[in-house]
């Protein structure tokens, strides 16, 4: 049978073109995949399930109404206003401020889809996220997890609470709570991400990961004095992956990173050890966490308060 001409005519319609001619506009959705798929390419991602929660979730609806000032990165060597208040200009990898007088703003997309990547989140799991903000990441993670998957996104800033409770209403699988995410003690979970630098690890995240579970944590160092000779500057540190394996836990750095510090989560003597351990060997050296009735032996790189690193690894 003979398709009809009306049918056929539809089919074939070309991509509208922009008033003035020009090549088609891409689509959100387009724009959207094309910005997961760059992210998959500069960040190393592996994982089809990160670059498909990225190619989903609208980062437009964590954010303020545009036109946005785009910060300076690794993508951005200067400040930028975007011209107009099209989405499409927030799928690249750049920073966007949520609260610009706070230095606060929507984090790296490449940082946070190479970390995720290293994650390894699956389907079904809960996840635990400290320091959601306006919640674009803890939605990332729920589209990874899926339906049948959880995500606890705890912010202590009642505002940005608010703000994360609204915008992430549409992923059922995630529930907000207003809380100091360093002294809160989560449920069991697959994964806890912590998304302000520490200088000192809570415990309770420790004692919530599930058997295998990864506790993905910023330590940062706090010293406006440091001698530029050392190589170490403020609020600078790195992210661990820490896994727990039985009665200790395999530790790994996953990033370099500058970024915000974390409300109840700073303390100057663990900033001090910090800063000394590093002084010494820097963060590749640590293999393992302890926690006692393990006592430091010659392979200690940090003894802390209820644990220690370890350059020995966790088998």
């Amino acid at each position: 049978m003979k398709r009809s001409t009306a049918s056929a005519s539809k089919s074939a319609a070309p991509a509208r073109r922009p008033a003035g001619g020009g090549q088609p506009r891409l689509s959100l959705r387009d724009a959207r995949r094309l910005y997961a798929e760059e992210l998959r390419h500069c960040a190393g991602v592996r994982s089809d399930l990160v670059v498909q929660a990225f190619a989903t979730v609208p980062r437009e609806r964590f954010l303020a109404p545009g036109p946005w000032t785009l910060l300076p990165s690794a993508a951005l060597e200067r400040a930028f206003i975007t011209p107009d208040a099209d989405p499409r200009r927030l799928y690249h990898n750049v920073l966007v401020p949520i609260d610009a007088s706070r230095r606060l703003n929507n984090g790296e997309p490449a940082l946070w889809a190479r970390l995720l990547d290293q994650l390894e989140l699956g389907s079904g799991q809960h996840v635990v996220h400290v320091g959601a903000g306006t919640g674009y990441y803890s939605a990332i993670m729920s589209e990874i997890v899926g339906r049948g998957g959880k995500v606890t996104a705890i912010e202590i800033d009642p505002m940005l609470a608010a703000q994360a409770e609204i915008n992430l209403a549409r992923w059922k699988q995630t529930a907000v709570i207003t809380a100091n995410g360093f002294t809160h003690e989560p449920e069991p979970a697959d994964a806890i991400v912590v998304n302000a630098g520490v200088t000192d690890i809570a415990l309770p995240w420790l004692d919530a990961l599930e058997e295998t579970g990864k506790l993905l944590v910023p330590l940062t160092i706090d010293d406006e004095n440091l001698p530029a000779a050392t190589g170490l500057r403020s609020g600078w540190g790195a992210y661990l992956t820490i896994q727990r394996r039985g009665w200790r836990y395999a530790v790994a750095m996953a990033s370099r990173v500058g970024i915000f510090p974390c409300i109840g989560g700073r303390d100057p003597s663990a900033s001090a050890k910090l800063k000394a351990a590093l002084k010494n060997s820097d963060w590749p050296a640590i293999r393992s966490l302890r926690r006692p009735p393990e006592v430091p032996d010659e392979s200690c790189w940090l003894r802390c308060e209820g644990y220690w690193f370890s350059t020995a690894p966790a088998d």
